[in-house]
């Protein structure tokens, strides 16, 4: 099956099992808060093994992201890498850019199934990543990383974070993107969540610079770009090509039909088996101890309100290109408390909306 064919409204695109919230390093942006040490009540490996079986009824091909915290931190990973693809699931994993993440572990991955090594890469220097990330040898780590999954024939993502620290970097993050032959960049628009809370985001006007610029970057590159929580960037993809907002049949980079947002398309099962719509929307529908996953994504009110794109509230839901975009849920419900209202981020204005509009900032020049 393309993933551009899969029903959102009975299976997520992207399932992310967060193993852990354990790390070594301390990320200024790190959704999690992550610590030192790993959490008692984690899931374990039998209970993770439950849920990799429980993925696998939503249908073949699932696709499931291992992330963390550090996912390495636990000492079972590569073992549930292993079944999970055994079950025929897509297993992908975002370890850490610390010295634990050797060659010989991401061989073990490799051999292990894993279909793709993703790795974050927040500025286009050592310093500039290591700052970032709170930890010297981060950025080494991550190259060294990386060059062992284009030896392990082991298809490469680069994540990168955008904020008002990070965005001048992202000229020469995606010089660093291609030479280290990566497939895709995921480009992630910060939500003020975790220790992200205490960043400063850009604003709208950049926002939609950064998106544009993207759009002509994607153009001439060797590698895919996507967005994480900036789905109007198929928005503005649509409109610098004049497309039609109804474009029901356009994909991104990764096959992904458009509209993938919180709950729609994506779910997110916690260290401690919480469900919830994203990793940056933390508003549980159930537990996995409790709840079966499957169930949980496609009858849970929260998950069902978050697909229907007539629900949205304010300017999101007036917008013509609400079911090719459909704003970031999650910086919605971290700025207002409320999943459903527009995205803060976004500087479109749909024709004829009078309603409220986010707070707008004296432009920053430059991308």
């Amino acid at each position: 099956m393309h993933p551009s064919a899969i029903d959102t409204d009975r299976r997520p695109f992207v399932l992310v099992w967060e193993l852990t919230r354990a790390c070594e390093l301390t990320c200024k942006h790190c959704r999690a808060d992550a610590q030192p040490e790993r959490h008692p009540d984690e899931l374990t490996t039998a209970e993770g093994k439950a849920l990799l079986d429980e993925a696998r009824r939503f249908g073949e091909n699932q696709l499931v992201v291992l992330s963390g915290g550090d996912p390495l931190a636990r000492d079972d990973t590569v073992e549930l890498v292993e079944y999970g693809a055994e079950q025929g699931l897509l297993m992908t994993l975002t370890p850490s850019g610390t010295a634990s993440l050797t060659p010989e572990r991401v061989d073990a991955l490799a051999e292990a199934g894993a279909r793709r090594l993703a790795v974050s890469v927040d500025g286009g220097s050592r310093a500039a990543h290591d700052e970032f990330r709170g930890e010297p040898g981060s950025f080494d780590a991550t190259v060294r990383a990386a060059e062992a999954a284009r030896e392990a024939g082991l298809p490469l993502q680069i994540n990168t974070t955008v904020c008002a620290e990070t965005v001048g970097e992202l000229p020469a993050i995606r010089d660093l993107v291609a030479d280290l032959d990566a497939v895709l960049w995921s480009v992630f628009f910060l939500v003020p969540i975790g220790r992200g809370a205490v960043l400063d985001a850009i604003d709208p006007a950049r926002a939609e610079r950064v998106m544009e610029w993207l759009v002509d970057v994607e153009a001439t590159a060797d590698f895919g770009i996507k967005t994480t929580e900036a789905p109007h960037y198929r928005r503005v993809a649509l409109q610098r090509r004049d497309g039609e907002a109804g474009d029901g049949d356009a994909v991104d980079a990764i096959g992904r039909r458009v509209g993938i947002t919180a709950g729609d398309g994506f779910a997110f099962v916690s260290h401690v088996g919480d469900v919830f719509p994203s990793g940056f929307l933390p508003v549980s529908a159930g537990n996995v101890r409790e709840t079966g996953l499957v169930d949980c994504y496609r009858t849970a009110d929260l998950f069902t309100d978050l697909r229907d794109p007539d629900a949205l509230r304010g300017k999101c839901g007036a917008c013509e290109f609400r079911g090719v975009c459909g704003g970031s849920r999650s910086r919605a419900y971290a700025e207002t408390g409320d999943p459903l209202a527009s995205d803060p981020l976004c500087a479109y204005v749909p024709d004829g909306y009078d309603g409220p509009l986010p707070e707008s900032h004296e432009p920053r020049q430059g991308v």
